[in-house]
């Protein structure tokens, strides 16, 4: 199965891209361009929160498809995004508490990709990411989900916390992964619960991890000190999943 990323090339094209409301995850302009129609696409892209990159006009040859770049080259989602109500509404359908993953900073395509391919089998009811440094619904991300991303719908919010926030008004509670949290075999994660993974890097970020109602390690006795995000948010998926079993 392959799967396609929506190139778009040209200024007027991309700017009628941005006007008709599609999802463009990045952006590729030209280092250095003043004119009026770059600027303008510059300011949509700031609205949306779209990821941009200043590049030499070398590398815009390079990427360009068409030979008519005019100094701007958009990638769109491959697939569309969901919303948070579609998943609360896909688990009521089901009779289930509420399960969401929410991502902080995942960059990694192949990380999102996997996390997808593990939320579907985990039975969660979607995957919510940030706008902002965050990997989109890119074709690697797709093609890393094994065909999951087809099931499990992903949702692009502007803030991660109200989102919490407005969750949590709705009965919802937030464990948070964390190395210095609590053991996830010694935490209650029945009811309806998101699970919060953070980057391997800088893990989750203060203000979410201030809005979660709990933190859970996973208990590790390697040499390393830490495991790739996909990989701890599987192992935590299915604590949930073993829980909810019981």
């Amino acid at each position: 199965m392959r799967y396609e990323e929506l190139t778009i090339e040209g200024r007027n094209a991309v700017i009628e891209a941005f006007r008709s409301g599609k999802t463009i995850d990045k952006i590729f302009l030209l280092d250095g361009s003043q004119d009026g129609p770059l600027k303008t696409i510059l300011r949509e892209a700031k609205k949306t929160d779209t990821i941009i990159t200043f590049v030499k006009k070398e590398r815009l040859d390079q990427m360009s498809e068409t030979g008519k770049h005019q100094g701007v080259i958009a990638f769109s989602a491959a697939y569309e995004y969901g919303t948070v109500e579609e998943m609360l509404t896909r688990a009521e359908r089901k009779g289930e508490a509420p399960f969401l993953i929410l991502l902080d900073n995942i960059e990694d395509p192949h990380n999102l990709g996997s996390i997808v391919r593990t939320a579907n089998q985990a039975g969660a009811h979607g995957i919510i990411i940030p706008k902002r440094r965050a990997v989109g619904l890119t074709a690697t991300v797709a093609k890393a989900s094994a065909g999951a991303i087809n099931y499990t719908p992903v949702a692009k919010v502007t803030n991660l916390v109200q989102t919490m926030e407005m969750l949590k008004k709705q009965g919802m509670w937030f464990v948070c992964g964390d190395m210095e949290g609590e053991s996830m075999y010694k935490l209650n994660l029945t009811g309806p619960i998101g699970l919060v993974i953070g980057n391997e890097g800088a893990g989750v970020s203060r203000l979410v991890r201030e809005k979660c109602d709990f933190s859970a390690s996973i208990p590790m006795f390697g040499d390393v000190d830490s495991l790739n995000a996909s990989v701890a948010m599987g192992i935590l998926s299915y604590e949930i999943v073993r829980q909810r079993l019981l």
